[in-house]
């Protein structure tokens, strides 16, 4: 039974993530509180075979990323001046490469944060702000050059699909040839997803096409929050009043979204648990009546000396 518990994907896909750090904070609401905050961030970092930790950093709250050369990333937001946004969910990412014995060793290897200098050039990135996902690409493909990239990931199969689970093919848009507007082709996909969820017959299957709203990275989710992000930037782009209030109207239902996907971040490996248990067979005795108790015999008088 332990063998069979084991070999799940519940159990495979936690075993191929980096550990969880080892000190006494681990067990307190708040750090994990911290810990969720952070996801988006920390599992795709372990699904590498990087360990994470959280740790406050000068001014707001950070991701520490051993690496296997004794070095480290230092992820999180600008910390001079500091940060106003929430744990997890700030204005633009900052990571950095340092190690603790070696001063001379600092890299940038990411910034999207806002320059305070309007004349200083940005950096590429500073157009992703918050969002994660160019954030790990970026890292990624650092520490692929570097050879400090313990478990090579490829981003066209993040999380290992079991046998269970039906190969996703992207949704063909609803057929609205009846209707007067044909303008929300989006919507129309993500109906024909919904289509497809209430159609499946089990939980695995259920599973699958939730991950694809879910996943912390690449799941719908997180590109709505990245959607919002943008159409905040274009909002403060117009450099009127209401333009500067619906940035952060937009910035803040993008935050709204990942902490949506953070509190779900467990629904697909519930989801999956709920399909039946398969049953086992024991090797045992051929087929045929069950044994009956042992036959009492009488006792047999012996000699006595």
């Amino acid at each position: 039974m332990a063998a069979d518990q084991e070999n799940t994907p519940e159990a495979r896909r936690a075993a191929a993530l980096a550990p969880l750090p080892d000190h006494r904070n681990v067990d307190t609401p708040w750090w994990q509180e911290l810990w969720r905050r952070h996801a988006h961030i920390t599992t795709p970092l372990r699904e590498r075979g990087l360990e994470c930790d959280i740790e406050f950093g000068l001014s707001a709250y950070i991701v520490r990323v051993s690496l296997p050369d004794g070095s480290c990333l230092i992820i999180g937001p600008p910390q001079e001046p500091p940060s106003d946004r929430p744990p997890g969910n700030p204005e633009g990412w900052i990571a950095t490469r340092e190690h603790p014995d070696n001063p001379s060793l600092f890299e940038v290897l990411y910034d999207s944060a806002p320059s305070d200098d309007p004349g200083a050039p940005q950096r590429p990135e500073a157009r992703h702000g918050g969002s994660a996902q160019p954030l790990i690409e970026s890292i990624d493909y650092r520490l692929a050059q570097l050879g400090l990239l313990p478990t090579p990931f490829s981003p066209t199969a993040r999380t290992p699909v079991s046998a269970a689970e039906p190969a996703l093919r992207t949704p063909e848009p609803a057929d609205v040839s009846g209707n007067a507007d044909r303008a929300f082709v989006y919507g129309d996909v993500l109906l024909a997803l919904t289509d497809r969820l209430n159609a499946t017959e089990s939980p695995p299957d259920a599973a699958a096409l939730l991950h694809q709203i879910l996943d912390p990275t690449s799941g719908l989710l997180e590109r709505l929050g990245e959607f919002f992000e943008a159409a905040a930037e274009k909002a403060k782009e117009s450099e009127q009043d209401d333009g500067f209030d619906l940035h952060y109207d937009l910035q803040d239902a993008a935050a709204t979204l990942r902490s949506l996907g953070e509190d779900l971040h467990t629904a697909v490996d519930r989801m999956r648990a709920l399909a039946p248990a398969r049953r086992t067979t024991r090797a045992g005795l051929p087929p045929g009546p069950s044994p009956g108790p042992p036959t009492a015999t009488t006792p047999v008088p012996g000699r006595t000396r």
